[in-house]
């Protein structure tokens, strides 16, 4: 299994990809360190993974979390395309989250995601078309 694929795909969102970046050809030790890497660059008091990229980050992102830190809420995910996941899970949280409150962070993002989603890697926007 490799991390890129050559070929025509369709994104959860429906658009038509050049390439697929699978994450699930990261090893465990390659998403406990880019955990690490996240959990450095923010405070959270719980991690959520979006379903299905995002659950294996979230847990590996768990023993980082802060007590002290209850109402900031880490959003994860592995692959960004649109950011229409992102959007649609943080929409869903309870109302008493305050989405200044919310942090979200993926390993890849295709095109240039919305001010409060960091990313690792970040392919040119040249890529997506």
């Amino acid at each position: 299994m490799t991390l890129l694929k050559s070929g025509n795909f369709v994104s959860h969102s429906g658009s038509t990809l050049p390439f697929k970046i699978n994450c699930d050809s990261l090893t465990n030790d390659d998403i406990d360190c880019i955990a690490k890497h996240i959990a450095s660059k923010c405070e959270f008091g719980v991690a959520l993974g979006i379903v299905r990229g995002g659950i294996r980050l979230a847990e590996a992102l768990e023993p980082y979390a802060v007590p002290d830190a209850p109402f900031n809420v880490l959003i994860v995910d592995d692959v960004l395309t649109t950011g229409q996941s992102m959007e649609q899970f943080r929409a869903k949280l309870p109302p008493q989250i305050h989405w200044g409150d919310v942090i979200g962070w993926v390993i890849f993002a295709r095109t240039e995601p919305a001010p409060w989603i960091n990313y690792m890697f970040k392919t040119s926007e040249d890529n997506f078309k």
